[in-house]
């Protein structure tokens, strides 16, 4: 599990298929600090080390994951959140996340507000029913509270989130331009609730 909190900005340095693909990333963490097995969240999708050296580590991602996911789009180059799966006795600053995302949002705009940042997100139809105001989202591994929603004629939503000054700058938000995509996961409880209420 994860909280939602980037603890590093990683970078995709090399990219190749070998069946899977298999993406090695440069990262700040100390290398006797990740354990090979361990998961690391990469913008919000949980990837399993496979190798690790000086200042990089190894993941290897399926064709499930490249179709779910923004992964298909990276490039050497790319930057990426980066949080380390949470321990007991972690303080929990964000929400409880799984790193399974649920679909790829799409970024609308993007408003200078004082030292934040007002952005309007589109959720997919089959996700927007999750989204609530003043409850939690992940974007591209990122814990956020939703301001406002407003749904769409075409099942969609739009919802808006402000992004402060630190998390504007902690993260990789500042990169993403209308149109780009979101690895979206929905709040886990919103997730046990909607199955709930639907076999009432």
């Amino acid at each position: 599990m994860f909280t939602g909190i980037v603890t590093d900005i990683g970078r995709v340095a090399d990219l190749r298929v070998e069946g899977d693909t298999v993406l090695t990333i440069e990262t700040a963490y100390a290398p006797d600090s990740i354990d090979l097995g361990a998961s690391i969240a990469c913008s919000g999708v949980c990837l399993t080390v496979t190798e690790k050296g000086g200042n990089w580590f190894r993941v290897a991602a399926s064709a499930e994951t490249l179709s779910k996911t923004t992964l298909a789009g990276w490039q050497v180059g790319t930057r990426i959140n980066l949080e380390r799966a949470l321990r007991l006795g972690d303080e929990l600053g964000g929400h409880l996340m799984l790193g399974h995302v649920d679909g790829i949002a799409r970024l609308v705009s993007v408003t200078p507000e004082g030292d934040s940042h007002r952005l309007v997100v589109q959720a997919p139809a089959d996700l927007a029913r999750y989204v609530a105001p003043k409850g939690s989202v992940c974007l591209d591994g990122i814990s956020l509270t939703v301001n406002a929603v407003e749904d769409r004629p075409d099942g969609t939503a739009h919802f808006g989130i402000n992004i402060v000054g630190h998390t504007w700058t902690h993260t990789t938000l500042a990169d993403r331009r209308p149109g780009d995509g979101l690895n979206m996961e929905i709040d886990v409880l919103a997730r046990y609730v909607a199955r709930l209420t639907a076999r009432d």
